[in-house]
């Protein structure tokens, strides 16, 4: 697996997490807008994921 394809795995992950705890929080505080934002990175995070994962199987 090359750097570039580990680099963009960890974002995705990073994304997902960030995104997940920024909905949480603005749920938490009763912010939709912030919770709504969160909501967006986490699904960020998940579309880049499923890139990667797209690019993993057609590599084999």
């Amino acid at each position: 697996m090359s750097t570039v394809a580990k680099e963009q795995k960890a974002r995705a992950k990073t994304e997902q997490a960030t995104g997940k705890a920024k909905e949480r929080a603005g749920q938490a505080v009763d912010d939709q807008g912030a919770a709504l934002k969160g909501k967006a990175r986490k699904a960020k995070g998940d579309v880049r994921q499923a890139k990667e994962k797209a690019k993993d199987a057609f590599k084999d």
